[in-house]
């Protein structure tokens, strides 16, 4: 069966490139990629196809011509890492796609610095938003990111900065393999008005610095923390969600390693805090609109020692438009907005995404139930009916907190009813 060879190319062109690449490259009649790396080869006679947006055109083109000519797809470094072969295989198949890989621009980045990579977490911002990396940063210490002309490096740092994080060491490589090649060592600060060329790389170095007012590693906790460990409002009773009610909370959540979660009226934040230690690597927004809540948030994150989380203090739904999609809603306060907040979450909430929500009184559970129902949702309800032990004198007695309903939704995936 005739296959498209995908050939990555070094900093160094054709140079990079062994025997038997350049033979398959010499031998083409169909030779793509983009114009700088056609530029490297002046003298194959091949048709050149420059690659740009127009990945599916591509993709077509390869298809129909593999039955007649020798097809080769230049790729910059490993065509395998950030790169082209992960679309093309998905589109043509494994079958008929052949990878030659190079050094990728990621790896001599990490070279030059002089750092391991082996234990770097990697990500880009080609075609994503910077908000969308802002975990995989938050929750890493050492991370390398393939930048593009509007998420620049300086853009990065500014919203990094805007989000509360610092203290990160930043290497800015760019140019890499060129007789212009430079790498400057900087800060966040430095970072942002700083100019660079768009061929650039951006590793951050996380500088190990003890938390002040830490008392704890996320590493520390497990499901179901107590709730006297949270910073929170007590009138009568702490107004947080309890440890048995917020467990359950989170096994309806659906949660996994990568989810964006949002949590809607965030009280003192204990469901957010767990749902961020739960989902390491993904990102999780508490939305609270009382200043003084937002601030008892913020000295939770900085006592559990989660990085993946945003508060956000604002009323919902109006502070919800601008977040990412989330894969998991959680509602712990609607403010009497329940149908907005519903309407954002219905819109934005990927296929298959969760919404759980607790409720006290049987009217609002009502509501949340036909509110959901009624946008599409498979909803189920549980009551949580908890009672503590309590010592009095030398024995112990059974404590009722309130009953809890947990609503929870699941949001169809296309095609389902």
């Amino acid at each position: 069966m005739p296959k498209a060879h995908i050939i990555g190319v070094g900093v160094s062109g054709a140079a990079s490139l062994g025997p038997r690449a350049l033979d398959v490259i010499d031998e083409a009649d169909l030779l793509c990629g983009g114009q700088r790396l056609l530029d490297f080869f002046p003298r194959v006679r091949a048709r050149k196809v420059v690659i740009k947006s127009n990945l599916a055109e591509l993709a077509s083109l390869i298809g129909e011509g593999l039955e007649r000519e020798r097809v080769v797809v230049l790729a910059s470094g490993d065509p395998n890492f950030y790169g082209i072969a992960r679309y093309l295989v998905g589109e043509l198949g494994k079958e008929r796609v052949e990878i030659i890989p190079n050094v990728s621009s990621m790896q001599l980045a990490f070279a030059l610095v002089k750092e391991s990579w082996d234990d770097a977490v990697f990500t880009s911002v080609h075609g994503r938003t910077i908000e969308e990396i802002l975990g995989t940063v938050r929750s890493s210490r050492k991370i390398g990111i393939f930048t593009d002309n509007q998420r620049t490096p300086g853009e990065i740092a500014r919203m990094l900065l805007d989000r509360g994080l610092t203290g990160y060491q930043a290497f800015v490589c760019e140019n890499l393999g060129g007789a212009d090649e430079r790498v400057t060592e900087t800060d966040l600060d430095g970072l942002v008005v700083l100019p660079v060329s768009p061929l650039n790389v951006l590793i951050l170095l996380k500088q190990q610095r003890e938390e002040h007012g830490s008392t704890a590693r996320r590493g520390e906790w497990s499901l179901g923390i107590p709730d006297h460990e949270f910073h929170q409002r007590k009138p009568l009773k702490g107004l947080i969600t309890k440890a048995e009610v917020r467990v359950v909370s989170l096994s309806k959540l659906g949660l996994r390693q990568d989810s964006v979660v949002w949590d809607i009226g965030a009280g003192s934040g204990s469901v957010a805090i767990e749902a961020a230690l739960i989902a390491g690597s993904g990102l999780v927004y508490a939305v609270e609109r009382r200043s003084e809540d937002a601030s008892l948030v913020r000295k939770n994150v900085e006592k559990f020692g989660v990085g993946n989380m945003v508060v956000v203090e604002g009323l919902a739904p109006e502070a919800l438009g601008a977040l990412p999609d989330p894969d998991a809603v959680f509602i712990g306060g609607a403010g009497g907005r329940m149908d907005g907040i519903l309407d954002v979450a219905g819109m934005k909430l990927k296929a298959g995404g969760h919404v759980v929500a607790n409720f006290a009184t049987l009217a609002n559970l009502d509501a949340a139930v036909r509110g959901l129902a009624a946008r599409g949702f498979h909803t189920e309800v549980t009551m949580v009916n908890v009672a503590r032990s309590r010592g009095v004198a030398d024995l112990w007695r059974l404590e009722a907190l309130d009953p809890v309903f947990i609503v929870s939704g699941v949001r169809g995936r296309s095609g389902e009813g």
